[in-house]
C-alpha cells in the first residue's frame, strides 16, 4: 500500500471527513454524513483505493 494522497488533497479530505461526521453527530444532516469516515481515513492513511485504480497520485513521493 503505497501513499498516493498528499499535501492539499490530504488536508481537504481530513477537513471534509470531520465536517461531515460532525454534522451527522449534531443531527444537522442525516445518517449518510457518517460516510465522512471514508475521506477522513484516506487522508490519515495517505492512501485512496480509487486513486490506485485510476493511476492518480497527488503526493510527491
Amino acid at each position: 500500500m503505497q501513499a498516493n494522497v498528499g499535501g492539499i488533497d490530504k488536508g481537504l479530505r481530513i477537513i471534509a471527513g470531520m465536517t461531515l461526521m460532525t454534522l451527522a453527530a449534531t443531527g444537522t444532516i442525516g445518517v449518510w454524513g457518517w460516510l465522512g469516515i471514508v475521506p477522513l481515513l484516506t487522508g490519515l492513511f495517505n492512501f485512496c483505493p480509487l486513486y490506485s485504480l485510476l493511476g492518480i497520485k497527488t503526493c510527491k513521493v
